[in-house]
């Protein structure tokens, strides 16, 4: 099911479009893309023309977004956020992967995911979003 997007490229601004025959994301394209294709939720805006080195405008766009979200434990389908200060650095997408919870992200070096705590040690600080109108996943609580 995740091996569409652990054979895709890291392309800046990259929307899913093929590159060599294999699926071109960003960092916020799969994220948008896994929640909506793997998980049925809604298909978030595009945000196409941001690029990833300009985080004051991913960080605009990050912040218009998650007034639309909640805080939350992590579970298949939510937004892992990696923040510097104030600053949004990167997105990647809670996924569950051989029974645990996991992480799925790309980047320059392309896809990969790793088990939560990894993640975390990863970053500086991770916070972790839901939408805010839909119903709570069975068995969970916002944070």
């Amino acid at each position: 099911m995740l091996n569409e997007y652990l054979t895709s490229v890291y392309q800046d601004c990259g929307r899913g479009e093929l590159v060599r025959g294999r699926p071109a994301y960003d960092c916020w394209a799969l994220v948008r893309e896994v929640r909506h294709r793997l998980y049925g939720l809604p298909l978030l805006p595009s945000f196409g023309g941001i690029h990833a080195m300009d985080k004051e405008s991913l960080t605009e766009a990050h912040d218009r977004q998650r007034e639309l979200m909640q805080e939350c434990e992590p579970f298949p389908g939510a937004i892992a956020a990696v923040y510097r200060g104030r600053l949004c650095l990167h997105v990647a997408v809670v996924v569950e992967i051989e029974g645990d919870l996991a992480v799925l992200e790309t980047r320059p070096g392309g896809p990969r995911w790793m088990r939560i705590p990894e993640f975390e040690r990863q970053y500086t600080r991770v916070r972790y979003y839901r939408d805010r109108d839909l119903p709570i996943e069975p068995g969970r609580t916002p944070g």
